[in-house]
């Protein structure tokens, strides 16, 4: 459940990237300065903060890469601010690239594994504008509220319809999942399948619509049963576009 942005400064500037990276639970700067290599495989840079003392911290590293598939150039990083370490990858939309700017952003490498959906509550609610939804998950050890926003990054069918985002404590979005609208093949009736991401691992559930609601704008948030429907690749669902 991570989010932020980075931007490459000037040549003459002590640290190459600074930007900002955000969670459910903190907002930090960061500054990513160059390092000297070792290896290959060493860190291109140290990523660093500056603590409640005022103190400036490393708090992990970053290595400059290349996507296998795209050939497009991005930093993925390794972070731990105290709560164990965690990996984010700093990309650039392709109007960035198309502008060669310096501006990248931050989004999630990896979860934490599938968790079951056992007993979930939600609601999700369509929007009157912008083609959007707000709702919220709740069980007995977390309680999340969020948006669906427009996929603006959708360029295949396999791609999610939606980024499910929530805020962080100085109310940045942060993206924390996916989402598709669906038919089931048995009713014909359309529904969104959801994967959420957190801290417990990633949650897979569909948002459906019971004989009263159907029709209207409000969806129930129900656990995720196997019934071979799940949009392919529903499993990639923190990737940029996916």
């Amino acid at each position: 459940m991570f989010a932020g942005i980075l931007t490459r400064n000037v040549e003459t500037a002590a640290a190459e990237y600074t930007g900002m990276i955000h969670s459910t639970r903190f907002d930090i700067a960061i500054q990513l300065e160059a390092r000297a290599k070792m290896s290959e495989r060493s860190p291109d840079f140290d990523v660093t903060a500056v603590n409640k003392s005022g103190r400036k911290v490393r708090i992990g590293t970053a290595w400059n890469e290349t996507g296998n598939t795209s050939g497009n150039p991005y930093i993925s990083m390794q972070i731990d601010v105290g709560l164990g370490p965690f990996r984010v990858n700093a990309v650039q939309t392709k109007e960035a690239r198309a502008a060669e700017s310096g501006a990248f952003e931050i989004i999630p490498l990896v979860s934490n594994g599938l968790m079951k959906s056992g007993s979930i509550s939600g609601e999700l609610t369509a929007m009157d504008a912008d083609n959007a939804f707000t709702g919220y998950i709740a069980n007995m050890m977390f309680d999340l509220e969020f948006m669906l926003i427009e996929n603006s990054y959708k360029s295949e069918e396999t791609h999610p319809d939606y980024r499910i985002e929530v805020s962080s404590p100085r109310g940045t979005p942060i993206r924390v999942g996916s989402a598709w609208m669906a038919k089931s093949s048995r009713t014909g009736n359309d529904y969104l399948s959801l994967l959420i991401n957190t801290p417990d691992g990633d949650l897979r559930v569909n948002a459906v619509q019971n004989e009263e609601q159907r029709g209207g704008q409000t969806f129930s948030i129900i656990p995720f049963i196997d019934s071979g429907e799940q949009p392919q690749d529903a499993g990639a669902g923190l990737s940029l576009v996916a």
